[in-house]
């Protein structure tokens, strides 16, 4: 039998101690989850996410062309000046730097909702926009978003075609091997960039925050942290896709679109809710 040595039974004493030390706080946080639990055994809490969410709501109420909510824009719009930072711009998370995505989105709910570009809170947030770069530096997903208001040309966007749907699952990209969340945006994008879709005109436009006129905005740059051989070869990849677009028969690219609708379809639930992010709905 093996006999254990002091260090052994100091090292156990003291694990003990640990463990009984984080109990307490177990115990605390079980009693405060349980005691949010709804009647039916649901919980409810806030989704808190950057900006660019609120703002997305306003962006689709305009895409559609909707009467406008006047009292949960005006939330919105509170939300969006207490949350901006004091250099002007917003973050992607809580206490973290200017984000020129988050920043571009905002600013653009914000005028949406009827504020002045000449208000104080306007220019701060216009100044930081420029400051990193102007709204032609923000990255795919802004750009879609400012595509769809028809603020710049779907040409700024790389292209995503949806014949992808009809990729056989041994070719080097294929939806199974994207994350969840990636494909169920990627798949309404398809669709989305393909038709390049536009909003019924509401009049708001950013050019005060571009460099260059928008129209001129041309696909991004090499980023820092891309390596040039990435970056040539997906610039190659996206050349030949808008090259060879026109050639595509439109029975096989109805057939993609329908395949890629259809896709969608079948993940909102029977209630009608959604399990994609709503910024693709």
């Amino acid at each position: 039998m093996r006999l254990t040595t002091k260090a052994e039974e100091i090292e156990h004493t003291n694990l003990s101690d640990h463990l009984d030390a984080i109990d307490v706080p177990i115990k605390r946080a079980t009693d405060a989850l349980l005691a949010d639990q709804k009647e039916d055994g649901h919980w409810v809490y806030e989704y808190e996410s950057d900006a660019t969410y609120p703002a997305e709501y306003i962006f689709m109420a305009r895409f559609l062309g909707e009467t406008p909510n006047l009292e949960l824009e005006q939330k919105i719009a509170r939300y969006l000046r207490r949350t901006q930072l004091p250099d002007g711009g917003w973050s992607l998370y809580a206490k973290g730097p200017t984000s020129i995505h988050s920043s571009v989105c905002a600013y653009l709910a914000l005028k949406m909702i009827g504020d002045s570009p000449d208000a104080e809170h306007m220019i701060r947030a216009r100044k930081a926009v420029l400051a990193a770069g102007g709204a032609e530096a923000a990255n795919v997903l802004t750009r879609i978003r400012l595509a769809l208001q028809g603020i710049i040309s779907w040409d700024a966007v790389p292209a995503i075609p949806p014949e992808i749907m009809y990729l056989p699952r041994w070719f080097p990209f294929h939806l199974s091997r994207v994350a969840c969340w990636a494909r169920t945006s990627i798949v309404p994008l398809a669709v989305l960039s393909t038709k390049r879709a536009v909003g019924r005109p509401h009049g708001v436009r950013i050019d005060e925050l571009f460099h260059c006129p928008p129209k001129q905005v041309g696909l991004l740059p090499r980023a820092p942290h891309q390596s040039t051989l990435c970056f040539s070869f997906f610039s190659a990849v996206n050349t030949i896709l808008r090259s060879v677009e026109p050639l595509i028969p439109p029975k096989l690219r109805k057939r993609a679109i329908d395949r890629a609708v259809s896709w969608v379809e079948d993940r909102v639930r029977p209630d009608k809710a959604s399990s994609l992010p709503h910024s693709c709905l």
